[in-house]
């Protein structure tokens, strides 16, 4: 019944209008069912006439006293009624909305809900929402649901045809075990799902959105804990542990830098995984310059010197040839074999490498996606390092664990809050690197008014000529006139003519060849280049401790998680560093968030911050990988995630296949086959 595709009978609408549904990912009967509402209007109050106030919503229950409908010099009409109930009378109109003059006269009760302002002297409603009485009302004078909207789909036009087959909900298989319904006292889906649409009153939709927001939680905790046993319980490999014999003094002695406590905690950490008898499966999440790398060089010391060969694989060639050069110079006085494999290479390149990962004479090798190409083995692979995880599907991940089940490292420079991190990676041992190496100063951040512009520029010129280098980001490569924001082509050509003349600029986008690239950025590395513009290619992957000045142009236009890692390129050598957001936007809410980055610093701060202003959707501007939209539920409910965390553990310790519970296995089989997220 609820997988039976909609049509213009059903909901007794136009064809065009199921086209817009489809459009909107609303294909069935059951997809209308659960698009929930984004929002709500509390309009279940009544108010007077002589308790209009004109700086809020008022919900009037009046008679029409006249009506009539006037001709506009532009060819439209403005429709004037004149409304009252036992308390006083008003003045309402509408424009250009012909058929009101048919559906109300003199005599008729309506329902009116907007805001009142004083016109002339008098009291006057203008374009105010509009409904006859009845027994039901779907507009007005409840608890009124607002819908994610399109051009033509209204939430007005949602209403009315959700509530036409609300009736339809009862056949909702309800698949929560009844120990679990019982034991959190949740509402039965069905109900779940007819109370988020039509609450009867406040606490019937508390408990509605309860329920919905305990079942997204809820599924992502059990897959989360279910893969995490099975990788534990179900390896039946060859155990990779280092050498307990190995000293470790000889690599810390290489090291430039002494390590952090947090470094020195999560190294430990990673050890003790190794010495397990299951694979280690781990996520290290560090803000931008914590030391994430310095970490995975440690392991895959320890790795090397007890006869393993080592991955580490990078979202992109930049980051991964920045990888492979570092590691290069801290392994330098080590007789390790340490090979990249990217898809830039030439042929006989590329079989070169894969020719000595195959023989097992290479120790390790730093690379992109062409790591995990068909055809190429490890005869003895012990660890993989995963950098920007979320940047690599599940799938794609998987493909490296059969390689006879190496363990699993992977790192994170995109911070989120702990409880989320919990909840979406709960296969995994987490690891978070909450210090920065010290000598570090804080980067400074302002955000800059256009007024302010021209100091910017001139007082960067002049840091320019004392030695400093520059990145300036612009979020397009080419001008929009949809989105009016600086471009990069035309801002390098504008700040080479106008602005910086005296001084050397390049540019980079993505659209460039990998060797003009790696061109540039060598270039800019050795301080050929004063000031390099750019789009979002260099979010990760570029370090140049030279580089001490971040402008960042329409700023508005990055999530924070993208502006922190951008900010995140500076501050990497011994200078103090600033950081400038320009941006034209005059939203409070972009203004609200780029004024958290002037605040804070830490990314762990902001990503609480963007939880908590943005919700569970896409958190700090990161789509998650393999992880299901969130409609209902907020990670920072820190109750609520306990209770699941509680349910999802003993169901997974109870009945971990869920062969007593059909409904929900084939819920989970679905949401899986929709997310890739099957596979760790």
């Amino acid at each position: 019944m609820l997988d039976q595709r909609l049509d213009s009978a059903m909901l007794k609408t136009k064809d065009s209008y199921i086209v817009k549904l489809k459009e909107m990912g609303i294909k069935t009967l059951g997809d209308l069912l659960t698009y929930f509402p984004r929002a709500y209007r509390d309009e279940q109050e009544f108010t007077k006439i002589n308790e209009l106030k004109t700086d809020e919503v008022n919900v009037l229950e009046v008679k029409i006293k006249t009506i009539m409908t006037l001709p506009t010099r532009a060819g439209g009409v403005i429709t004037r009624a004149v409304v009252g109930d036992d308390t006083g009378e008003i003045s309402v109109m509408w424009f250009n909305q012909r058929h009101l003059k048919q559906m109300f006269f003199k005599g008729s009760q309506i329902i009116l809900t907007g805001k009142a302002k004083f016109e002339q002297g008098r009291i006057v409603m203008v374009s105010p929402k509009y409904e006859k009485p009845s027994s039901i009302l779907l507009h007005t004078g409840r608890i009124v649901p607002v819908y994610p909207e399109s051009e033509e789909i209204t939430s007005k036009w949602l209403r009315e045809k959700i509530f036409h087959v609300l009736p339809y909900a009862k056949y909702f298989d309800e698949y929560l075990p009844s120990w679990v319904l019982q034991g959190e006292g949740l509402l039965s889906f069905a109900d779940a799902i007819y109370h988020v649409h039509f609450a009867k009153d406040e606490e019937f939709l508390k408990k509605a959105r309860e329920r919905l927001a305990f079942d997204e939680l809820f599924m992502l905790q059990f897959m989360a804990l279910r893969r995490k046993k099975w990788w534990q319980e179900g390896f039946t490999g060859e155990k990779k542990r280092f050498s307990t014999k190995l000293d470790m003094v000889e690599f810390y002695s290489a090291l430039p830098f002494e390590l952090t406590g947090a470094q020195k905690r999560t190294i430990e950490e990673i050890f003790t995984d190794i010495s397990r008898d299951f694979p280690m499966l781990r996520l290290v999440q560090g803000d931008v310059g914590s030391g994430k790398t310095a970490v995975a060089a440690a392991v895959i010391f320890a790795m090397i010197k007890s006869g393993y060969q080592c991955v580490l694989m990078a979202p992109t060639e930049i980051l991964a040839k920045q990888h492979y050069k570092n590691l290069v110079n801290l392994f330098a006085d080590f007789a390790f074999n340490i090979q990249m494999l990217t898809g830039s290479m030439s042929a006989s390149e590329h079989d070169a490498v894969v020719t000595q990962m195959a023989t097992g004479t290479c120790d390790l090798v730093i690379g992109t996606h062409a790591l995990i190409q068909e055809g190429i083995t490890f005869p003895k692979l012990g660890l993989v390092v995963i950098d920007e995880q979320h940047r690599f599907g599940v799938k794609q991940r998987a493909k490296l664990k059969t390689q006879g089940f190496p363990h699993l490292l992977n790192l994170s420079a995109t911070p989120i809050p702990r409880t989320m991190a919990l909840t979406i990676y709960g296969d995994q041992d987490l690891s978070i690197l909450d210090e920065l190496p010290p000598g570090r100063t804080p980067i400074v951040t302002r955000l800059v008014p256009e007024a302010k512009r021209k100091d910017a520029e001139f007082w960067v010129s002049d840091q320019v000529a004392k030695g400093h280098q520059v990145f300036i980001v612009c979020p397009l490569i080419e001008e929009s006139e949809a989105i009016q924001v600086k471009a990069a082509t035309l801002e390098y050509e504008r700040l080479s003519k106008e602005i910086f003349p005296q001084h050397k600029l390049a540019l980079l986008h993505g659209r460039m060849k990998g060797d003009e690239k790696e061109a540039v950025m060598k270039a800019f590395s050795a301080g050929e280049i004063n000031i390099l513009v750019s789009t979002s290619v260099i979010e990760v992957g570029i370090d140049v401790p030279n580089a001490s000045i971040m402008m960042i142009e329409g700023a508005d236009r990055f999530g924070l998680a993208q502006l922190h890692q951008f900010r995140g390129r500076v501050g990497r050598g011994s200078n103090q560093s600033y950081c400038f957001l320009f941006t034209d936007s005059n939203s409070d809410d972009a203004l609200q968030r780029l004024k958290f980055m002037v605040q804070y610093t830490s990314g762990f701060d902001l990503a609480e911050m963007d939880l908590k202003i943005r919700g569970p959707g896409e958190i700090y501007g990161v789509k998650q990988s393999g992880i299901p939209d969130l409609r209902m539920a907020t990670f920072s409910d820190k109750e609520l995630l306990d209770r699941v965390r509680s349910c999802a553990e003993r169901l997974v310790n109870e009945d971990i296949d869920l062969k007593s519970y059909q409904a929900l296995a084939k819920k989970i089989a679905k949401i899986e086959s929709q997310t890739e997220i099957a596979e760790v």
